[in-house]
């Protein structure tokens, strides 16, 4: 018998008791659909939270108030940290690898225009940062290059305020109130959607100098130096550093690249991945239980036969490898349905919910399917040697 007739041999055993074929392979099927689901939406996530954190830009380096200690916690209080300001920003312009700056201010107002009022967020920009964070007007202008230290009182809109608070209506040249504070209006931004979960289009757009009257604050949030891409990024920072060193006397800010941010993410995003693959790998491991149960129950029905190849001179190495042949076989195919189901399922799930990021990670899928081989051989290895150590005529007696 050869390997051929060996195979031939072992699939018309697998398809002489088809539901017992069809029990084990669903096993296995269902362990390869739930791997290649799980880490379809977990790389589909990854795919799409790295995406949104970089539509802006990856070369940007992030200047915030107070230094940060390895373990993460401040050097002081907050009343002996020295303040960001819009003169800091100012001297970064001087870095020679500098291409924009900004100087940021966040708050929650209440805005009014046109009878209608609502509360939104309001950010206090610098005249960069459109540029710097590739954001586009549809109607208007951005803010204009005034002293950033002494700005008009201009404000830009979100394209849902301004669908709130105008409708369709033009609202260059109106005023709107920022809470106490009044502002002309120069431009509406053109529709930007939600990134990690902030509305960007709720929004409005205020020069930093204003925002820090408006908040009753004395310093900036957080300040941004955007780079050229094939500059270092050591030699960057090195210089930022150079900067605020002179300006403060010490070295209480944090600089933080999102090149490390998008880094670090990427490394949390990387470990939920192969997390849930390890969850869909665990129905596997049940599937590979079941199999090895069958294999065994296997044996024991087909002891009559068994004895007959020995007694037609099967050698035990021949019978091993029947079953084994048969073990493999029978999880190669449980791997095939689970693959096919498994990649239907996500495919159907991408066109039907549009929210949902799905996208098949295939270095996850081809690890299942030969880790499905290795359970088919597992799962044959003792049944095998098992029935290559009946004894022929004790085997044609159970008959």
């Amino acid at each position: 018998m050869n390997l051929v007739e060996s195979l031939r041999f072992a699939l018309r055993a697998l398809t002489a008791h088809r539901t017992r074929t069809f029990l084990s392979a669903s096993s296995i099927a269902i362990g390869i659909a739930a791997v290649i689901l799980l880490t379809s939406i977990g790389a589909g996530i990854q795919r799409f939270v790295l995406s949104e954190f970089t539509q802006f830009g990856t070369n940007i380096v992030n200047i915030t108030p107070g230094k940060t200690r390895t373990r993460g916690a401040s050097t002081g209080s907050i009343s002996s940290v020295r303040l960001l300001t819009i003169e800091d920003s100012l001297a970064l312009k001087s870095s020679r690898h500098a291409v924009y700056t900004n100087a940021t201010v966040t708050g929650n107002a209440e805005v009014r225009g046109n009878g209608h009022s609502r509360r939104v967020t309001v950010y206090g920009q610098g005249p960069d940062f459109d540029r710097a964070f590739n954001m586009h007007t549809a109607i208007g202008q951005f803010l204009p290059a005034d002293d950033p230290r002494n700005p008009r009182a201009f404000a830009v809109l979100g394209a849902k305020v301004h669908k709130e608070l105008y409708g369709s209506t033009n609202p260059l040249g109106s005023v709107l109130q920022v809470g106490g504070s009044r502002f002309r209006i120069i431009g509406v931004m053109a529709s930007k959607g939600q990134v990690l979960g902030f509305d960007l289009d709720d929004t409005v757009y205020i020069p930093t100098a204003r925002a820090l009257e408006v908040f009753n604050r004395e310093g900036v949030m957080e300040i941004q130096v955007v780079y050229p891409p094939a500059t270092p990024l050591d030699e960057v920072t090195q210089d930022i550093k150079r900067i605020m060193l002179k300006r403060h006397g010490r070295e209480d800010f944090t600089i933080t690249p999102q090149q490390q941010m998008l880094s670090t993410l990427s490394t949390v995003l990387n470990v939920l991945t192969f997390a849930v693959a390890v969850l869909g790998g665990i129905s596997l491991l049940v599937g590979a239980v079941g199999m090895i149960t069958l294999m065994h129950i296997t044996v024991t029905e087909r002891m009559a036969e068994i004895g007959l190849l020995n007694a037609l001179g099967a050698t035990p190495m021949r019978i091993r490898i029947l079953f084994l042949l048969e073990s493999t076989a029978l999880s190669t195919l449980g791997g095939i349905v689970g693959l096919i189901t498994g990649s239907g399922i996500a495919g159907l799930l991408g066109i039907l919910v549009s929210d949902l990021p799905i996208s098949i990670p295939w270095r996850y899928v081809i690890a299942a399917l030969l880790l499905s081989g290795v359970i088919g051989l597992a799962a044959g290895i003792v049944p095998a040697i098992r029935a290559a150590r009946l004894n022929p005529v004790d085997a044609l007696r159970a008959e």
